[in-house]
């Protein structure tokens, strides 16, 4: 009897662009987890939570592809510690429900709560709060992991630095995370205490950044990347801190610590075309610029609102129609803020439509070779993908701006680099692959970005 093969599902990454075909695998314990790694596959395996990096990490064209979401949950928890120990597939959304009502918060927190364990430590996720704490993987206390050469182990940065830095932003390519000790960040409430300042251009923005945050335990701003002339670079700046109870009203002081969650509304299947276009950024632009405070203090937001807006509306990444979306992120030096500008500038001068453009600061960066934060400023921006023939070559000299600066792109968001470009933007390229060939010496796990940026024979 002829075997039936498996199965295969196309899988994209969050901006629905260059769907492939792979076997997907629905582990619902940790040891069938594990067990991915044995499946036998040409192709290989890679491991998947919630789909949310914008390229191509989490897609194995051809191979096996695990779903990480069925194996969640909280192992243990040590409330005088603060620490907890959850398995891979648990989101940041499932901890921030259990652990706020308990006066605890995670360490970091990227804009989309909808993230896994597993995924964050991959992709070494960074928040509004780097410039203080550092990245996700900077509290992670241990992890287990299963690789093809060392099988189930428990791995810290002090007992095994190189598999566990390396596995640190390393997108899924040392092995199969299973779960992680993750240290957290006490709180006396759920709300936090924002100021927001408009300012009127970029460099105003930078000042006030570079003056400033360091009095704030997060810091973004929403920057205006079509605005021209004297305007470019005009920002909502908003910076702030979780609230103290005495900053709460009477009514917000019986439940300080409650939090509720959950999306407002779901946005339609894919729209025929891009509802985002140049006319329609350019007028939402002028209205959010216009509509936010010159300067406020002490406002009060819940965390979705300061931290998770776009979780509000579920699927929000339909907007930019069936051609979907690219996003684009960079980091540079502190001293690369001429590069900085010119880069807003270029951006400017394009047209491209962008709403969802921020600026953040960067702390020093941590050991982890393909850990994407290093010291400086990171722009992020999203525009839709194949609208606009230029695009391509207006992201490309923007990338080689950013390698001239001494900065890179982030692996989790990228979706078009020049592969010659990445040891350039990631100097400790060979030590990485030194880690990775030693856990995986035949090059049993593999996706589409691995091969695509080189990463992977």
């Amino acid at each position: 009897m002829t075997a039936v093969p498996d199965p295969t599902e196309p899988l994209a990454g969050w901006a629905n662009t260059a769907p492939t075909p792979a076997t997907v695998l629905r582990p619902q314990d940790v040891d069938e987890l594990a067990a991915a790694l044995d499946r036998p596959s040409p192709r290989g395996v890679v491991a998947r939570g919630l789909g949310r990096s914008y390229g191509d990490p989490a897609q194995n064209a051809g191979g096996l592809v695990a779903l990480t979401t069925g194996v969640s949950g909280i192992h243990h928890l040590d409330l005088e510690a603060g620490l907890v120990t959850a398995e891979a597939g648990t989101s940041i959304d499932a901890l921030i429900r259990w652990l706020v009502p308990l006066g605890w918060f995670v360490p970091v927190t990227p804009g989309t709560r909808q993230v896994t364990v597993g995924g964050a430590i991959a992709s070494d996720v960074h928040g509004k709060n780097h410039h203080k704490v550092g990245s996700w993987c900077d509290a992670v206390e241990a992890l287990t992991i299963v690789t093809p050469a060392g099988g189930r182990q428990q791995i810290t940065p002090a007992s095994h630095p190189d598999l566990f830095w390396a596995t640190a932003g390393g997108m899924g390519l040392t092995g199969i995370i299973l779960d992680a000790t993750i240290r957290l960040t006490r709180v006396r409430t759920s709300l936090l205490s924002v100021d927001t300042d408009r300012t009127p251009d970029l460099d105003t923005t930078l000042d006030l950044m570079e003056s400033g945050d360091h009095a704030y335990d997060y810091s973004v701003a929403w920057i205006d990347l079509m605005a021209r002339g004297a305007a470019v670079g005009r920002s909502i700046l908003d910076r702030g801190r979780f609230a103290d109870p005495e900053q709460l009203s009477d009514r917000q002081r019986r439940d300080p610590l409650g939090f509720r969650s959950g999306s407002l509304a779901t946005f339609p299947d894919l729209a025929p075309t891009s509802l985002i276009t140049r006319t329609t950024v350019r007028a939402f632009n002028e209205v959010w610029y216009r509509k936010a405070p010159r300067r406020r203090r002490d406002h009060l937001q819940t965390i979705s609102q300061f931290f998770h807006p776009l979780d509000m509306v579920d699927r929000w990444n339909r907007v930019y129609g069936p051609r979907g979306l690219l996003q684009w992120q960079c980091a540079v030096p502190p001293d690369a803020t001429d590069d900085l500008r010119w880069i807003v500038q270029q951006i400017s001068a394009s047209g491209q439509p962008s709403f969802l453009a921020v600026l953040k600061r960067f702390g020093p960066g941590n050991a982890g070779p393909l850990s994407f934060p290093v010291e400086g400023w990171t722009l992020a921006l999203d525009v839709p993908a194949g609208a606009d023939p230029d695009l391509g070559q207006l992201l490309d000299r923007l990338d080689d701006r950013v390698v001239a600066a001494g900065g890179r792109l982030y692996l989790a968001k990228d979706s078009r680099l020049r592969p010659e470009l990445l040891e350039a933007m990631y100097p400790r390229l060979d030590e990485w692959r030194k880690a990775r060939d030693a856990a995986d010496p035949d090059g049993r796990l593999a996706s589409d970005l691995g091969r695509r940026l080189g990463l992977i024979g």
